[in-house]
């Protein structure tokens, strides 16, 4: 085993002069308890006693220490300067995890793998390796931050070929419930159907069918307090536009991107967004989450009740209870044609729980509906020219239409 690792090490020699990193590199899996330059200088110090034992100029002349190392270009000798550049760019961040992750440009990664391939070293690490490690050590012995390697709260990037630094910051979660108290308001930005959100005369040239949603209201106060760059809404479901929110709200995860400020205090961010919000839209239950959150509230089933005023001229009170029996149970609704543009034509069954007369008057009427999640309510009432079946248009024999509709209970199917 030394003869093979002796006759590598003069292999690697005879291709140029070479720094103890990366002479030490390519024996990196080997004697692990010592940095790569420690291990370089043992290499050299042993291959210089034998070159002094058998006389062996050429030896004596590999062994040189070179100006300028071929294989990583002086790289080991600005370790402290790529650091003091890192610490720069971290300096307004709030992070407690880091980790290093080096791009060695074309040059380097071209001399490393030459090496590899002449000096046939099973033992070696990559370059980008050494330089990550000696670059995080330098970073966390300033800051006191912990280097991570799953999930870091932020990535320092040395572009070698660029000769930049650059942070890629992982986005914070923020989970909690929103109520709309107002209709005409979508849950995410709705781009224009028309421009794509370039701007146009049809939106007069915002880029959005409707100047606010849910989503802009609440990202507005979170991007300003955490300096992010943008956020991303996922929510448990939806609401038509002109639906409200009522009840205890609907789930949602803000996905905050890029935050240069993560140590927020999630009961100051629901004040400073619901006094932004105003009669708009509250939240409420914020706290921060991991990203699994939203698969979670992605992936869960989610029952509903919904408040619906319907018109319902010439039914009387009896017949309209009767009707509401008869849609209680398993509906089948072919995809309706409101929507069609954008799902798949289906018939799906979904189960109406309960249907219940709230208030009656002469030509309207307040019901409360429970049912599973992915029912179409509004399709239920008028039943869509046959598309829902049964419907409480057809169980009652008349014209029915919702007037106003609000979800007042999302309940997890699980829960």
């Amino acid at each position: 085993m030394s003869g093979e690792i002796l006759d590598i090490a003069r292999t690697i020699l005879r291709e140029g002069l070479i720094c103890d990193h990366c002479l030490g590199r390519q024996f990196a899996k080997l004697s692990t308890d010592l940095t790569n330059d420690e291990r370089g200088r043992a290499v050299r110090l042993v291959l210089a006693m034998i070159a002094d034992a058998q006389d062996d100029q050429v030896l004596r002349s590999d062994l040189q220490q070179p100006k300028r190392c071929w294989v990583c270009n002086g790289i080991f000798e600005e370790l402290d300067v790529w650091a003091a550049r890192a610490l720069n760019a971290l300096d307004d961040i709030e992070y407690d995890t880091f980790l290093v992750g080096t791009r060695p440009g074309g040059l380097l990664s071209e001399n490393e793998e030459l090496l590899w391939e002449t000096a046939g070293t099973g033992y070696a690490e990559p370059l980008k390796s050494e330089v990550n490690r000696e670059v995080g050590k330098r970073i966390a012995g300033v800051t006191e931050k912990e280097v991570e390697f799953t999930e870091p709260d932020v990535v320092v990037l040395l572009d070698i070929a660029r000769d930049t630094v650059q942070l890629q910051i992982r986005s914070a979660y923020i989970y909690g419930r929103y109520r709309k108290l107002v209709r005409g308001i979508p849950q995410i930005r709705w781009y224009c159907t028309e421009c794509r959100g370039k701007g146009c005369e049809r939106c007069s040239f915002t880029g959005k069918m409707y100047p606010e949603s849910v989503d802009e209201l609440i990202a507005v106060p979170v991007v300003e307090a955490m300096k992010a760059s943008g956020t991303a809404f996922h929510g448990a479901g939806r609401e038509d536009v002109d639906a409200r929110m009522l009840g205890s709200g609907r789930p949602f995860v803000l996905e905050v991107k890029k935050p240069r400020k993560r140590r927020i205090d999630p009961g100051r961010l629901e004040k400073d967004i619901n006094e932004y919000c105003g009669t708009k839209v509250v939240v409420s239950d914020l706290c921060f989450v991991d990203h699994q959150k939203v698969r979670e509230i992605k992936s869960e089933q989610y029952d509903k009740a919904y408040l619906v005023t319907i018109s319902c001229s010439g039914v009387n009170r009896d017949t309209l209870i009767r009707g509401l029996d008869a849609i209680t149970g398993v509906i089948r609704q072919r995809t309706p044609s409101r929507v069609a543009h954008r799902r798949s034509d289906l018939v799906r069954k979904r189960e109406v729980y309960s249907a219940v007369l709230e208030s009656f008057s002469i030509d309207s009427a307040v019901i409360r509906i429970e049912c599973e999640a992915g029912l179409y309510v509004k399709e239920l009432i008028s039943g869509d020219h046959g598309r829902t079946v049964p419907s409480l248009s057809e169980a009652v024999g008349a014209d029915v239409a919702v007037t106003e509709l609000d979800v007042v209970a999302v309940k997890p199917v699980s829960a």
